[in-house]
């Protein structure tokens, strides 16, 4: 069932956003070779805690082994998404995408960005930049009429046409009072398909993208997924509300990209 939002809840659906924007700013500002993702997970949890909110990650429940023990996803080159935080120091060169979340006034916020950490080849900016382009190109055909299938086929056509592979078998979804709600939002599809796009629908509109194939494998500790044959994987995510008629993005990337500068 589709849960359309108030105006009430919406401002409600943009509190908790904004302190997952603030969360992967404060990543934003210490990510460097050397530090550790455990290190960006202890301070998101602590950012997101300190402004009256719960991480909803930590303990998120898996049907196939243990609950997830961190605030943020921290997924790193070839793991496309669920990436368990650890104590690896991270190198330059690497690509890391941080999904994070937050429970506020009983609704979510949910947002991913994939950072550069160091210096990083061309070939992993562009995939990065393909991938955030298809995000606003799916949120810029979220519109009251039309269809889901039409924002995923726009993220897949733009990721597909720069030859990237589209992970299928994870894909965005509705969120409110719960992280996960319908309708699902794939990243590909047909236009004109799926759900019709009706005011009040918030969803979280998230490309998982590859540099090569699209297949994936689950890694032994039963959360974190990597890519097939080892090539980079990149991953964006923004929670949007449709109001009077088009998308408002609920989450932020404005201060990260401040941080970070214009990498790609």
């Amino acid at each position: 069932m589709i849960f359309l939002k108030t105006e009430d809840e919406i401002e409600l659906m943009r509190a908790a956003n904004q302190v997952v924007a603030g969360a992967l700013a404060e990543i934003a500002k210490i990510i460097r070779p050397g530090i550790t993702t455990k290190e960006l997970d202890k301070l998101a949890e602590e950012y997101i805690r300190d402004n009256g909110a719960i991480p909803t990650f930590k303990g998120f429940p898996n049907p196939y082994g243990p609950a997830f023990p961190a605030s943020i996803f921290a997924s790193v080159n070839d793991e496309v998404v669920h990436g368990i935080p650890s104590d690896r120091p991270l190198e330059s060169g690497d690509i890391v995408s941080v999904d994070c979340g937050a429970l506020l006034n009983e609704f979510n916020g949910d947002s991913c960005y994939t950072f550069c950490v160091g210096e990083v080849t061309e070939e992993a900016k562009n995939l990065l930049k393909v991938t955030k382009e298809s995000l606003y190109l799916g949120i810029e055909t979220a519109i009251a009429g039309k269809r889901i299938g039409d924002i995923s086929y726009a993220v897949q056509q733009h990721c597909e046409s720069n030859g990237y592979g589209v992970v299928k078998e994870f894909v965005g979804h509705g969120i409110g009072k719960k992280m996960h709600e319908d309708p699902a939002v794939p990243n590909y599809g047909r236009r004109g398909n799926g759900p019709l796009i009706k005011n009040g629908l918030c969803i979280a509109i998230e490309p998982m993208i590859t540099l090569g194939s699209p297949k994936i494998g689950m890694m032994p500790d039963r959360w974190t997924v990597k890519t097939s044959d080892g090539k980079l994987a990149a991953h964006f995510e923004h929670t949007i509300a449709i109001h009077h008629g088009k998308a408002e993005i609920l989450s932020s990337f404005e201060e990260i990209e401040k941080i970070e500068g214009k990498l790609y």
